[in-house]
């Protein structure tokens, strides 16, 4: 068994499908090249960090994709596909299924560029000493949880996709009597303005 296991959450890029909101100032076809981007940007850092297995996971496989086949030949896993009704009860069961092969989890999104080894250290640290290890985003919820035993009240009755998702998370966390770490706050790539910044080096 590893000892930590890096988990990548990502929708199968597909234009129309993802950055919908990026999509209205770039049009679909160049919001997907930006999803792209990151989802390789993301894989690459976890593969470079060197802490553990990277897994990749997906909101559904149609068919085959050259980024994929990509980050599968240099080295992470999968895919894999979430399974659940909802973020929360996808994200719950795919840190469960990796409990199984690591003592700890971390799973992260695909849309924070700002998300580096050192970051990645941060929370292998953490996670380490905590029952709970979160990278807050700047809107309001998190780019990353980390895990040693997966507890479902910090999936169930969590308002996904407001700027609610950290508080609530942490108020499970204190409810269920965790320990909680929270790492330094990062942006996620969201609509325009989040683009931009990154492309100014924001």
């Amino acid at each position: 068994m590893a000892a930590l296991l890096l988990q990548q959450f990502a929708r199968f890029p597909e234009a129309g499908r993802v950055k919908t909101r990026l999509a209205g100032a770039l049009g679909a076809e160049a919001a997907c090249t930006v999803h792209e981007e990151l989802v390789a940007k993301t894989a690459r850092t976890l593969l470079a960090a060197a802490l553990g297995p990277v897994e990749l996971w997906l909101d559904r496989r149609p068919g085959d994709h050259e980024l994929l086949t990509d980050l599968i030949a240099s080295g992470a896993q999968g895919p894999f596909m979430q399974r659940g009704a909802g973020l929360g009860a996808r994200m719950y069961h795919a840190l469960v299924d990796g409990r199984r092969r690591a003592s700890a989890v971390v799973l992260v999104g695909s849309d924070c560029p700002g998300i580096d080894a050192a970051y990645l250290q941060a929370a292998a640290m953490a996670v380490r000493s905590h029952d709970v290890v979160l990278g807050p985003a700047e809107d309001g919820g998190y780019v990353l949880i980390g895990l040693r035993t997966p507890t479902s009240a910090l999936f169930c009755g969590i308002p996904w996709g407001t700027d609610k998702v950290l508080a609530a998370t942490l108020d499970a966390a204190a409810e269920s009597g965790l320990t909680v770490k929270c790492l330094a706050p990062r942006f996620d790539i969201d609509d325009e303005a989040d683009y931009r910044r990154w492309r100014a080096g924001g």
